[in-house]
Protein backbone atom coordinates (compact mmCIF):
# COMPACT_ATOMS: atom_id res chain seq x y z
CA UNK A 1 0.00 0.00 0.00
CA UNK A 2 1.32 3.65 -0.87
CA UNK A 3 0.76 5.93 2.07
CA UNK A 4 1.20 9.39 2.97
CA UNK A 5 1.77 10.74 5.96
CA UNK A 6 1.47 14.07 7.90
CA UNK A 7 3.09 14.70 11.23
CA UNK A 8 5.74 12.42 10.83
CA UNK A 9 7.89 13.56 12.41
CA UNK A 10 6.01 13.28 15.81
CA UNK A 11 6.09 10.70 18.25
CA UNK A 12 3.65 8.56 16.83
CA UNK A 13 4.93 9.26 13.38
CA UNK A 14 8.25 8.50 13.91
CA UNK A 15 7.56 5.04 15.12
CA UNK A 16 4.81 4.35 12.68
CA UNK A 17 6.67 4.61 9.64
CA UNK A 18 9.65 2.39 9.99
CA UNK A 19 6.90 -0.48 11.15
CA UNK A 20 4.62 0.39 8.34
CA UNK A 21 7.79 0.16 5.98
CA UNK A 22 8.54 -2.85 7.85
CA UNK A 23 5.42 -4.54 6.72
CA UNK A 24 5.88 -3.75 3.01
CA UNK A 25 4.24 -0.37 2.70
CA UNK A 26 5.89 2.71 1.29
CA UNK A 27 5.53 5.67 3.23
CA UNK A 28 5.42 9.18 1.52
CA UNK A 29 5.93 12.17 4.40
CA UNK A 30 4.22 15.60 3.85
CA UNK A 31 6.45 17.91 5.47
CA UNK A 32 6.23 21.95 6.02
CA UNK A 33 10.01 21.87 5.44
CA UNK A 34 11.39 22.07 1.91
CA UNK A 35 9.94 18.49 0.45
CA UNK A 36 12.71 16.20 -0.28
CA UNK A 37 12.93 13.80 -3.60
CA UNK A 38 9.96 11.34 -2.94
CA UNK A 39 8.54 13.83 0.22
CA UNK A 40 5.56 15.83 -0.77
CA UNK A 41 5.38 19.46 0.59
CA UNK A 42 2.39 21.72 2.34
CA UNK A 43 1.75 24.73 4.10
CA UNK A 44 -1.76 24.10 6.33
CA UNK A 45 -1.57 27.99 7.56
CA UNK A 46 -1.37 28.62 4.00
CA UNK A 47 -3.97 26.37 2.92
CA UNK A 48 -1.32 25.10 0.44
CA UNK A 49 -1.59 20.94 -0.89
CA UNK A 50 -1.28 20.12 -4.39
CA UNK A 51 -3.84 17.74 -4.46
CA UNK A 52 -2.13 16.33 -7.64
CA UNK A 53 0.73 15.11 -5.25
CA UNK A 54 -1.69 12.73 -3.99
CA UNK A 55 -2.32 10.82 -7.08
CA UNK A 56 -1.30 7.31 -6.79
CA UNK A 57 -1.39 7.76 -3.23
CA UNK A 58 -3.63 4.49 -1.42
CA UNK A 59 -4.36 5.95 1.80
CA UNK A 60 -3.22 9.22 4.08
CA UNK A 61 -2.56 8.95 7.65
CA UNK A 62 -3.07 12.38 9.55
CA UNK A 63 -1.17 13.05 12.69
CA UNK A 64 -0.54 16.85 12.58
CA UNK A 65 -1.27 19.09 15.43
CA UNK A 66 0.83 20.66 17.67
CA UNK A 67 1.18 19.34 21.08
CA UNK A 68 -1.41 19.55 23.67
CA UNK A 69 0.42 19.58 26.64
CA UNK A 70 3.66 21.64 25.34
CA UNK A 71 2.80 24.92 26.98
CA UNK A 72 0.85 26.89 28.74
CA UNK A 73 -2.71 27.34 27.78
CA UNK A 74 -2.79 31.04 27.15
CA UNK A 75 -5.67 31.70 24.74
CA UNK A 76 -3.10 32.21 21.65
CA UNK A 77 -2.05 28.51 22.35
CA UNK A 78 -5.62 27.05 22.69
CA UNK A 79 -6.16 28.31 19.34
CA UNK A 80 -3.35 26.86 17.83
CA UNK A 81 -4.52 23.61 18.98
CA UNK A 82 -8.07 23.95 17.80
CA UNK A 83 -6.50 25.42 14.27
CA UNK A 84 -3.88 23.69 13.55
CA UNK A 85 -6.00 20.36 13.62
CA UNK A 86 -8.87 21.40 11.80
CA UNK A 87 -6.95 23.49 9.43
CA UNK A 88 -4.78 20.63 8.36
CA UNK A 89 -7.33 17.84 8.69
CA UNK A 90 -9.57 20.22 5.97
CA UNK A 91 -7.05 20.40 4.05
CA UNK A 92 -6.34 16.69 3.30
CA UNK A 93 -9.85 16.06 3.45
CA UNK A 94 -10.42 18.70 0.31
CA UNK A 95 -7.16 17.31 -1.57
CA UNK A 96 -8.78 14.09 -1.35
CA UNK A 97 -11.90 15.05 -2.29
CA UNK A 98 -10.84 16.83 -5.25
CA UNK A 99 -9.11 13.72 -7.28
CA UNK A 100 -10.37 10.36 -8.38
CA UNK A 101 -7.78 8.59 -8.55
CA UNK A 102 -5.89 9.57 -5.15
CA UNK A 103 -6.74 7.88 -1.84
CA UNK A 104 -9.56 6.21 -0.56
CA UNK A 105 -9.03 5.11 2.69
CA UNK A 106 -8.27 8.43 5.12
CA UNK A 107 -6.83 7.64 9.36
CA UNK A 108 -7.08 11.17 11.10
CA UNK A 109 -5.89 11.66 14.61
CA UNK A 110 -8.28 12.14 17.30
CA UNK A 111 -8.24 11.66 21.21
CA UNK A 112 -10.39 10.31 23.75
CA UNK A 113 -10.45 13.68 25.32
CA UNK A 114 -13.85 13.63 22.52
CA UNK A 115 -15.48 11.98 25.76
CA UNK A 116 -14.60 14.59 28.46
CA UNK A 117 -14.11 13.64 32.25
CA UNK A 118 -16.58 10.46 32.60
CA UNK A 119 -15.82 10.15 36.39
CA UNK A 120 -15.62 6.03 36.64
CA UNK A 121 -18.29 5.27 33.55
CA UNK A 122 -17.32 3.31 30.99
CA UNK A 123 -17.44 5.04 27.68
CA UNK A 124 -17.25 3.27 23.67
CA UNK A 125 -17.66 4.37 20.39
CA UNK A 126 -21.25 4.59 21.20
CA UNK A 127 -20.91 6.81 24.02
CA UNK A 128 -22.24 10.48 24.13
CA UNK A 129 -19.47 12.91 23.77
CA UNK A 130 -18.59 15.26 26.71
CA UNK A 131 -18.26 19.29 27.48
CA UNK A 132 -15.00 21.62 27.43
CA UNK A 133 -12.04 22.69 25.41
CA UNK A 134 -10.85 19.67 24.38
CA UNK A 135 -14.10 17.83 23.52
CA UNK A 136 -14.84 21.21 21.66
CA UNK A 137 -11.38 20.41 19.72
CA UNK A 138 -12.17 16.92 18.72
CA UNK A 139 -15.35 16.75 17.89
CA UNK A 140 -14.06 19.94 14.91
CA UNK A 141 -10.85 17.69 14.40
CA UNK A 142 -13.43 15.07 13.31
CA UNK A 143 -15.88 16.94 11.04
CA UNK A 144 -12.74 18.47 9.39
CA UNK A 145 -12.60 15.29 7.83
CA UNK A 146 -16.53 15.87 6.07
CA UNK A 147 -15.09 16.40 2.78
CA UNK A 148 -13.22 13.04 2.24
CA UNK A 149 -16.20 11.50 3.28
CA UNK A 150 -18.45 12.56 1.29
CA UNK A 151 -16.23 11.80 -1.77
CA UNK A 152 -16.50 8.50 -1.14
CA UNK A 153 -13.25 7.68 0.86
CA UNK A 154 -12.67 5.48 4.05
CA UNK A 155 -12.62 7.86 7.27
CA UNK A 156 -11.82 6.30 10.44
CA UNK A 157 -10.95 8.39 13.51
CA UNK A 158 -8.53 7.51 15.94
CA UNK A 159 -9.31 8.29 18.95
CA UNK A 160 -5.96 7.73 21.10
CA UNK A 161 -5.38 7.43 24.39
CA UNK A 162 -2.26 8.29 26.60
CA UNK A 163 0.58 6.36 24.76
CA UNK A 164 3.26 5.31 26.38
CA UNK A 165 6.94 5.02 25.15
CA UNK A 166 10.33 5.83 27.14
CA UNK A 167 11.01 7.85 23.65
CA UNK A 168 8.07 10.78 24.43
CA UNK A 169 4.81 11.59 25.88
CA UNK A 170 3.61 11.19 29.42
CA UNK A 171 5.80 8.11 30.31
CA UNK A 172 9.74 9.79 29.39
CA UNK A 173 8.31 13.00 31.68
CA UNK A 174 7.23 10.71 34.60
CA UNK A 175 10.67 8.57 34.28
CA UNK A 176 13.50 10.79 35.82
CA UNK A 177 10.64 11.48 38.73
CA UNK A 178 9.85 7.73 39.05
CA UNK A 179 13.43 6.93 39.36
CA UNK A 180 14.78 8.64 42.05
CA UNK A 181 11.86 7.80 44.10
CA UNK A 182 9.75 10.95 43.98
CA UNK A 183 6.78 9.72 41.80
CA UNK A 184 3.33 9.52 43.08
CA UNK A 185 -0.26 9.60 42.43
CA UNK A 186 -2.01 12.73 41.21
CA UNK A 187 -4.41 14.06 43.83
CA UNK A 188 -6.83 11.16 44.79
CA UNK A 189 -5.33 8.71 41.87
CA UNK A 190 -9.41 7.99 41.49
CA UNK A 191 -8.89 9.32 37.67
CA UNK A 192 -8.73 6.93 35.02
CA UNK A 193 -5.90 6.82 32.86
CA UNK A 194 -6.81 5.02 29.15
CA UNK A 195 -3.40 4.11 27.85
CA UNK A 196 -1.75 2.39 25.13
CA UNK A 197 1.54 1.24 24.44
CA UNK A 198 3.43 2.58 21.38
CA UNK A 199 3.41 -0.78 19.90
CA UNK A 200 -0.15 -1.36 19.95
CA UNK A 201 -0.63 2.07 18.82
CA UNK A 202 1.43 1.36 15.79
CA UNK A 203 0.30 -2.04 14.86
CA UNK A 204 -4.04 -0.44 15.31
CA UNK A 205 -2.96 1.79 12.29
CA UNK A 206 -1.63 -0.65 10.36
CA UNK A 207 -4.50 -2.99 11.13
CA UNK A 208 -7.11 -0.38 10.22
CA UNK A 209 -5.26 0.59 7.17
CA UNK A 210 -6.47 -2.49 5.31
CA UNK A 211 -9.42 -3.05 7.08
CA UNK A 212 -12.94 -1.80 7.00
CA UNK A 213 -13.53 0.05 9.54
CA UNK A 214 -14.94 3.65 9.64
CA UNK A 215 -15.77 6.57 11.93
CA UNK A 216 -14.75 6.75 15.47
CA UNK A 217 -12.16 3.96 16.37
CA UNK A 218 -10.57 4.28 20.32
CA UNK A 219 -7.06 3.29 19.80
CA UNK A 220 -5.99 2.43 23.89
CA UNK A 221 -5.71 -1.10 25.54
CA UNK A 222 -8.16 -2.47 26.76
CA UNK A 223 -7.45 -2.52 30.36
CA UNK A 224 -7.87 0.96 31.88
CA UNK A 225 -6.62 1.51 34.85
CA UNK A 226 -7.09 4.61 37.80
CA UNK A 227 -3.83 6.89 38.18
CA UNK A 228 -3.32 5.68 41.80
CA UNK A 229 -3.06 2.00 39.87
CA UNK A 230 -0.78 3.57 37.04
CA UNK A 231 1.59 4.96 39.31
CA UNK A 232 2.43 2.09 42.01
CA UNK A 233 2.64 -0.35 38.93
CA UNK A 234 5.08 2.25 37.49
CA UNK A 235 7.20 2.35 40.59
CA UNK A 236 7.17 -1.19 41.18
CA UNK A 237 8.49 -1.77 37.58
CA UNK A 238 11.27 0.37 38.52
CA UNK A 239 11.57 -0.65 41.80
CA UNK A 240 11.12 3.03 43.64
CA UNK A 241 8.66 4.03 45.65
CA UNK A 242 5.32 6.10 44.83
CA UNK A 243 4.25 7.47 48.20
CA UNK A 244 4.00 11.40 48.08
CA UNK A 245 1.18 12.43 45.97
CA UNK A 246 1.02 15.27 43.71
CA UNK A 247 -1.27 17.96 45.36
CA UNK A 248 -2.71 19.80 42.18
CA UNK A 249 -1.64 23.42 43.24
CA UNK A 250 2.20 22.07 42.23
CA UNK A 251 1.15 21.29 38.79
CA UNK A 252 -1.22 24.10 38.29
CA UNK A 253 1.23 26.52 38.80
CA UNK A 254 3.47 25.40 36.68
CA UNK A 255 1.05 24.46 33.64
CA UNK A 256 -1.86 26.44 34.57
CA UNK A 257 -5.12 25.14 36.34
CA UNK A 258 -7.20 24.26 32.91
CA UNK A 259 -4.37 22.63 31.22
CA UNK A 260 -3.19 20.51 34.65
CA UNK A 261 -6.78 19.46 35.46
CA UNK A 262 -7.46 18.02 31.49
CA UNK A 263 -4.16 16.23 31.59
CA UNK A 264 -3.58 14.88 35.29
CA UNK A 265 -6.89 15.29 37.47
CA UNK A 266 -9.26 14.33 35.08
CA UNK A 267 -9.54 11.09 32.88
CA UNK A 268 -11.73 8.83 31.06
CA UNK A 269 -12.28 5.04 31.40
CA UNK A 270 -12.37 4.14 27.52
CA UNK A 271 -12.75 0.82 25.74
CA UNK A 272 -11.65 -0.13 22.51
CA UNK A 273 -14.88 -2.18 21.39
CA UNK A 274 -14.59 -0.93 17.80
CA UNK A 275 -10.79 -2.41 17.43
CA UNK A 276 -11.53 -5.79 19.53
CA UNK A 277 -14.63 -6.05 17.37
CA UNK A 278 -13.04 -5.96 13.72
CA UNK A 279 -10.07 -8.84 15.06
CA UNK A 280 -7.28 -6.84 16.12
CA UNK A 281 -5.26 -8.37 18.89
CA UNK A 282 -3.18 -6.52 21.45
CA UNK A 283 0.07 -7.79 22.54
CA UNK A 284 -0.01 -5.90 25.60
CA UNK A 285 -3.56 -5.34 27.03
CA UNK A 286 -2.27 -5.43 30.59
CA UNK A 287 -0.75 -1.84 32.35
CA UNK A 288 2.38 -3.96 34.00
CA UNK A 289 3.73 -6.46 31.13
CA UNK A 290 3.36 -3.19 28.53
CA UNK A 291 5.71 -1.21 31.34
CA UNK A 292 8.57 -3.81 31.37
CA UNK A 293 8.71 -4.32 27.70
CA UNK A 294 8.62 -0.56 26.98
CA UNK A 295 11.44 -0.23 29.96
CA UNK A 296 13.29 -2.76 28.90
CA UNK A 297 13.95 -1.34 25.90
CA UNK A 298 14.58 2.17 27.20
CA UNK A 299 17.53 0.36 29.27
CA UNK A 300 19.20 -1.56 26.20
CA UNK A 301 18.92 1.72 24.77
CA UNK A 302 20.63 4.02 27.70
CA UNK A 303 23.44 1.36 28.25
Amino acid sequence: MRIAMTGSSGLIGSALIPHLEGLGHSVTKVVRSTPAAGEIGWDPDAGRLDANALRGIDAVVNLAGVGIGDHRWTDEYKRQIHDSRTRSTNLVAEAIAAIEDGPRVLLSASAIGIYGDRGDEHVDETSVLGNGFLVDVCRDWEASTAAAAASGARVAHLRTGIVLTPDGGALKKMLPLFKLGLGGRFGSGRQWQSWIAIDDHVAAVAHLLESDVAGPVNVTAPNPVDNRTFTATLASVLRRPAVVPVPRVGPAVLLGGELADNLLYTGQRVHPGVLLADGFSFAYPDLEPALRHLLARWRALRW
